[in-house]
């Protein structure tokens, strides 16, 4: 017999996740652009940028799957 499987987080949580997970996302998105378009090429950072654009992914990952699981698609 297999035990059931239930949610870490409550199915109430879902939309004020997606709500938090993206708008953090998109200010995270919106902070790596205004660097790129501010900053002189060889003031850059490689580290810096990576570093920005990989938390904004997955941010606006889990931001995206919080949308999904509160408009009724279980993925």
């Amino acid at each position: 017999m297999q035990a059931a499987v239930s949610s870490p987080v409550p199915v109430a949580w879902y939309p004020a996740l997606a709500v938090l997970t993206v708008a953090v996302g998109l200010m995270l998105t919106a902070s790596f652009f205004i660097y790129e378009a501010t900053s002189s090429t060889r003031s850059r950072s490689l580290a810096k940028e990576i570093t920005t654009a990989a938390v904004a992914s997955v941010f606006l990952g889990f931001g995206s799957l919080f949308v999904l699981l509160a408009s009724g698609v279980y993925v």
